[in-house]
This record gives C-alpha cells, sequence and structure tokens, in this order.
C-alpha cells in the first residue's frame, strides 16, 4: 500500500497537473466550436482574442483570394513610340560602307576577316577615315545621315555614287542585365528595337529564384519599378518599355514571397510560392501533411495581415478539415506571399505536454517519498 505521506504528496501533484491546465506549454488557437469569433465574419467580439483579428470561415467558393497585387504605374517618360526608333552609331562601332560600281572604295571582308573586322572602326574621337572623303565625324549619327554625308561629299569625286552604310558590329552601346537571370551580363543594343523581353530573354530568362513582379530598370539616375507578370500573364505590352544604350534591368529575388506551416504538420517550414501562386493543399502536402497523432483537423488556420487602412490588421481563416472532402476547400484557397498557416493541437496533445512538463516532478517527489519511509523503517 502506498504510505499516507506519498498519497498526499501525490495529490498535491495531481493539484498542480490541474492548475497546469491553465498555463499549457506551447502556442494555441481556440477550436471553433469554443470560440464565437468563429461564426463567420465578425466586427466585435467580447473574447479575449486581440481587436485587430478578423476572422473567416473557409467554405465552399469562399475561399480567400490573394492580396491585391499592388501595379506599378508606368511613367509616361518609358511609353516611347518604337516608331521612333533608329540607331544611332557610337565610338567603338565597325561600319560597312559600300560605293557600287567602285570596288577600290570597298574593303573586301575576303576568306579570312569577317565583315566586322574589314568594316571602318569609328574611333573614340567619333571619326571614321574614307577614301577621297578624308576624316568624317559620324558618333552621333544615323546611318542613313552618314550615307547622305559620304555621298554628298564623295560625289566631287565621282559622279552620281550609290552609296551603301550599314553597322557590321554594334559595339558602342550595351544594356546591362542582372540579377535572377541565367546569364547576367551586358547585351549590345542594335538597330533592331530591344524591349524588356527582349533583353530577359538575351540573358537566358527568368531563373527559379526570380520575382516577376518586381524589375528595376534604371535609366539616366532614376529607378522604375516594371512587373514582367503584367507582360506574361496579361499581355500587357506597356511594361514591356522599350530599351536605352545604358540602362540597367535588375531582376529581384523572390525570398519575400514565401510562406510559413507552422504547428502540428509533418515538417514545419517555410516554402517558396512559385510564379504561379500555391494553394493551401499544396503548401500543407509540401510540409508533409498534418500530424495525425498531434493535430486538430477543426483547427488548419491561415493567419495574413490586411492592406494597409483596414479596420483590422489580420484576417485569420479557418478550416475545419475533420472530414478530409474539406481539403479540397484547401486546394481553392490561394495563399498570398507572407501568408502564415498554423494547425493547431488536439485538446489531448495539449494535455499530454503538461503531462510531459509535471511528471518528472511528480515521480521525484513519490520515489523521494518512498526512499524517506523505507529508511525510517530501517531504523526502527
Amino acid at each position: 500500500m502506498v504510505p499516507h505521506r506519498v498519497s498526499l504528496l501525490l495529490g498535491a501533484g495531481l493539484l498542480a497537473m490541474m492548475a497546469g491546465c491553465t498555463a499549457m506549454p506551447g502556442s494555441h488557437i481556440s477550436r471553433p466550436d469554443s470560440n464565437p469569433w468563429f461564426g463567420g465574419d465578425r466586427e466585435e467580439s467580447d473574447t479575449s482574442l486581440p481587436d485587430i483579428v478578423r476572422v473567416h470561415r473557409i467554405l465552399p467558393n469562399r475561399g480567400a483570394q490573394p492580396a491585391p497585387e499592388t501595379q506599378p504605374v508606368l511613367p509616361p517618360e518609358l511609353d516611347i513610340n518604337q516608331a521612333n526608333y533608329d540607331y544611332v552609331v557610337g565610338a567603338g562601332d565597325v561600319l560597312n560602307i559600300t560605293v557600287w560600281d567602285h570596288p577600290e572604295l570597298t574593303i573586301p571582308a575576303g576568306s579570312m576577316r569577317s565583315p566586322s573586322e574589314a568594316g571602318n572602326w569609328v574611333h573614340n574621337d567619333g571619326t571614321i577615315f574614307y577614301p577621297y572623303v578624308g576624316s568624317i565625324e559620324v558618333a552621333g549619327l544615323r546611318v542613313t545621315e552618314i550615307r547622305s554625308l559620304i555621298t554628298e561629299r564623295i560625289s566631287r569625286y565621282i559622279e552620281n555614287p550609290q552609296v551603301d552604310v550599314s553597322v557590321a558590329s554594334f559595339r558602342s552601346q550595351r544594356v546591362y542585365v542582372s540579377g535572377s537571370v541565367h546569364q547576367p551580363g551586358a547585351y549590345p543594343v542594335t538597330n533592331v528595337p530591344m524591349r524588356l523581353l527582349d533583353a530577359v530573354n538575351a540573358a537566358g530568362g527568368l531563373d527559379e529564384t526570380a520575382d516577376w513582379r518586381s524589375v528595376i530598370l534604371t535609366r539616366d539616375g532614376k529607378e522604375y519599378t516594371l512587373s514582367l507578370r503584367a507582360v506574361y500573364e496579361r499581355g500587357d505590352a506597356r511594361y514591356n518599355v522599350l530599351l536605352k544604350a545604358g540602362d540597367v534591368v535588375h531582376v529581384g529575388r523572390g525570398d519575400d514571397n514565401k510562406i510559413f506551416v507552422l504547428g502540428e504538420v509533418a515538417t514545419p517550414s517555410s516554402l517558396m510560392m512559385g510564379r504561379n501562386g500555391m494553394t493551401l493543399a499544396e503548401a500543407l502536402a509540401e510540409s508533409g501533411g498534418l500530424n495525425e497523432l498531434q493535430a486538430d483537423a477543426s483547427g488548419v488556420f491561415v493567419m495574413r495581415r490586411t492592406v494597409e487602412g483596414e479596420d483590422r490588421y489580420i484576417d485569420l481563416y479557418q478550416l475545419n478539415a475533420k472530414d478530409a472532402t474539406a481539403l479540397v476547400l484547401a486546394d481553392e484557397f490561394t495563399l498570398s506571399p507572407r501568408d502564415i498557416i498554423y494547425v493547431t493541437a488536439a485538446p489531448i496533445s495539449r494535455w499530454n505536454r503538461v503531462i510531459t512538463q509535471i511528471l518528472p516532478t511528480v515521480q521525484t517527489i513519490y520515489f523521494g517519498a518512498l526512499a524517506q519511509d523505507r529508511l525510517r523503517d530501517i531504523d526502527r
């Protein structure tokens, strides 16, 4: 039989355990059936939940939509008409000049030399040398203007000259692409207009970490935020802006496009959202699903910060997945970046936490009391 004093100590331990129920370790969100917040959208509540929280049920055809994307406003200075585009020659370019019926004035490319190697290089001072014409300043001129200039000057020596001018190698002007693309680098501006998508594609396209909603264009010391998503998904050509020499295109990383899965799941983790988004069902699956031994399936929550100006700070969405078919609703629920998914613990799991915390103390008291009683029996 257990000595009377040990029984008293055990009784005290049980009382301590009961008191522990009011301070269970770990975080928790109340179950719907014990919290009047979960009767639908509520503006007021007399519960202990903060007034900054607004709660919703996830019901058929009422899955939350992702937070609205702030579409950057396209400044008017970026809206350049492509019809007005014409390449301007600069220092470092190589020109190919042909005077028809006068092969002595045309530098032959030959079998061992490419047109870019055999052409007329634009020197650092912006000039080229051409027979009969001498030194000509061509930097800052269009090809058509250079052709007219050479034709005018060479006509003093040749009657009705037929002159053709083209750019054999584009070396003077660059657009720079950096960030989350496969091949960051400098890419030449040519006589073919280069738009934002052209530059990104030339750089090998977006990599898996890219945030296509955040593309920074730096031009003349000013930064502009563009959205490739608007171009790819909606075909909004306004954001496929025409680039100019010296532009820097930086594709940001999508590190902020994460969602967090916490609580009673197999593998609590942070997950990167793909460019096509992620649903609640996908996030739970990638985290190993609910911990069937610990989770309260009626308490699957999604916490989301509200947009600025709302009367509440947090939107809390609750899914009751006691019936597993309700997970179909989870597949309809579209997540937003920085959402927090929390699966609460079942009541028995929370009780077991208290037991685990208190049991070592009760065992110590019990065996200590038994040892003292045996020592007294020996002394007698």
